[in-house]
Order: C-alpha cells, then sequence, then structure tokens
C-alpha cells in the first residue's frame, strides 16, 4: 500500500489518528518509540534548519530532503508534510507535492495564507482570495498521485471562516483544517458545515486553540489531531536546564543513572533506526 493511502486508510477508520511533530531526524528517532506518525511542522523545522520563526524562510528542496531522510530511516511511518502555502504559485505548489510524494510523503498540508506568512497561532495573518487559492489546491490535487491532501485555511473572522471550510469541503481535498480555531464551540461549528469529510486538529504549546485530549477530540468528530512542537518545545526546556546545571556544577557532566541519558543509550535509539532499513527475513514455507 502507497504512504498517502495507508494514511488515508487510517483517517477514514473509527479511531482519531494522532502525529507528532518533528524537527530532525533526532527528534523522530525518539518520536518513533511511541507514534506510528510523523507531522514534518514548519514551525519546527524554520527552528532547527535555520534558527528562524516560521514567517516563510523554508525552501522547499530543504523540505524535500528532509522527507526523503525520513521515509529512509522510518519506511513504515505516516509522514503529514506542512509545505506551507506550496512556496509559490500553482506551478511551483504542484511541484513541489510531486517531489515530496516521489520521495515518500503521506500527505501535505497547503494553507491558504498570503505572504508575508505567519504561524497559524499568532496574529497578523492574511489569507488569499478564496479563488485564488481553491486554484492552487486543485492544481494541486490533479498532481498528487494518491497523497492525502489537507487542505487548511488560516481565516480569523468567523464568517470566512465557515465560508471558506464549506469551499474546502466541497472540493477534491482529503481532509479540512481550520488553523488557530480558539474554541470547542468552534470545532462543532466546523465539523458542521464541512459534511463527512474528515477534520484535523491543530494544538500547540501556548497557542490560540484548547488543550484537549484524543478522546474529547474524537467525540467532537475530530478524525486527525496533530501535535506540532511537542518534541521541539521539550528539547529546548530540557537543553536549558542542562547546561544551566553544566554550568552550575563548574563544567562537571552528571552521572548516569535512571532518567539521565548517556553514550549508550543514544546509540541504541540510533542503532533501532539501522535495524528498520534491513530487510525482514522471508518466511520460511512450511
Amino acid at each position: 500500500m502507497s504512504p498517502g493511502n495507508s494514511l488515508r486508510k487510517h483517517v477514514l477508520s473509527p479511531e482519531i489518528t494522532p502525529l507528532i511533530g518533528v524537527f530532525d531526524m533526532f527528534s523522530a528517532s525518539v518520536a518513533a518509540r511511541h507514534y506510528d506518525g510523523f507531522f514534518v511542522s514548519g514551525f519546527g523545522f524554520a527552528a532547527s534548519h535555520y534558527g528562524l520563526p516560521d514567517i516563510g524562510f523554508i525552501a522547499w528542496p530543504d523540505i524535500v530532503a528532509f522527507v526523503q531522510r525520513l521515509r529512509t530511516a522510518f519506511p513504515t511511518h505516516h509522514l503529514l508534510v506542512d509545505i506551507d502555502d506550496g512556496y509559490g504559485d500553482p506551478e511551483i505548489a504542484a511541484h513541489v507535492v510531486a517531489q515530496v510524494e516521489h520521495v515518500g510523503a503521506s500527505g501535505v498540508i497547503l494553507e491558504d495564507q498570503q505572504r508575508p506568512r505567519r504561524c497559524g497561532h499568532v496574529d497578523g495573518k492574511q489569507v488569499l482570495p478564496l479563488d485564488e487559492y481553491l486554484t492552487k489546491l486543485d492544481r494541486v490535487l490533479r498532481t498528487r498521485t494518491d497523497l492525502l491532501v489537507v487542505a487548511r485555511t488560516d481565516a480569523t473572522e468567523e464568517p470566512e471562516i465557515l465560508r471558506r471550510a464549506a469551499a474546502l469541503a466541497e472540493t477534491d481535498a482529503d481532509v479540512i483544517l481550520v488553523d488557530g480555531v480558539r474554541s470547542v464551540d468552534w470545532i462543532r461549528k466546523v465539523r458542521a458545515v464541512i459534511g463527512d469529510k474528515p477534520l484535523l486538529f491543530n494544538q500547540i504549546a501556548g497557542g490560540r486553540s484548547p488543550r484537549l485530549s484524543l478522546p474529547e477530540l474524537e467525540r467532537l468528530g475530530v478524525d486527525v489531531a496533530i501535535y506540532s512542537t511537542p518534541c521541539l518545545f521539550a528539547a529546548q526546556s530540557a537543553m536549558d536546564a542542562a547546561l544551566t546545571e553544566l554550568k552550575a556544577s563548574d563544567g562537571r557532566l552528571p552521572e548516569v543513572t535512571n532518567g539521565v541519558v548517556g553514550v549508550a543509550a543514544s546509540l541504541e535509539l540510533l542503532h533501532e533506526n539501522l535495524r528498520r532499513r534491513q530487510p525482514r527475513p522471508e518466511a520460511v514455507p512450511a
């Protein structure tokens, strides 16, 4: 089964599908011990690859190269990829989609923001005219083969949110995302206007959306939950704490005890990636 169809099967199943945001190969290695699906977050990738905020700096060849490395190391994981606005006009967006599908992405999220773009959970977002976005989305949908496509709106005015969500639901997009949704009530409103289309919910620590569990989201009719930044924010917190402790101890490393990672534990994690790449032995006929 192709990566796109595998993810599509999970999205259409009765249970909600969680996808964990990863920002580099090491964060993906840790996440793979806990979850079967990754979200290539623009926030995390911009922070990790460029050391910059997610406001339009990402170049599409960098995303394609990252997805290719992920697919090599994690051959069976779902890979949903944030491609912002497609990085340009409809032709560029279609080219990017063809490239990420070729290297093994399971799906992409295409937003309707116009540049300069912003993270979906901050102020200052502006959206393209709806017809202009629908033209780009249609070009992407006609380009993909099996790739799952999430149509995303970043509209902030309430009537426009519902107008765009309804319009996106009329397309051949597989899943609908309204980013930065502010309340449970608005999840219900969006769910009502998109009919039977699968719904994706994005929550980020400190963002605009409510903190909800998977069972709570499932009861609200959400089909996919993406977690953009738990690995990134945890890494920032842990690294800051470790270096603060190192400075306070005059440069003496901590003893490797329970809860402290040393050489052996880190190498074991990395060797798991090698083992995934090895072909499975063929079954011996009885």
